[in-house]
């Protein structure tokens, strides 16, 4: 079992929630809700990782993603 980090956006317009995958770039889902996003990024982090296994590609680990915050002057 692996661990990855996802990044879920608000879809204000949309309604929902897009989602990225930092690890794993080019996946992108989305979900009505905060459930069904997180539910849709398993899914697709599970077969993006079968697709990469069936080509014989490296698995990336989630170790290299970061997550920070920095503040910034709003005028």
């Amino acid at each position: 079992m692996k661990r990855y980090t996802v990044v879920l956006v608000p879809e204000p317009d949309e309604g929902g929630y897009s989602v990225t995958v930092p690890a794993l770039p080019g996946l992108f889902t989305q979900g009505d809700t905060r459930q069904a996003a997180l539910d849709a990024a398993r899914d697709a982090i599970a077969f993006h990782i079968e697709c990469l296994a069936e080509e014989g590609a490296p698995i990336p680990d989630d170790d290299a993603v970061l997550v920070e915050h920095v503040e910034v002057a709003v005028a």
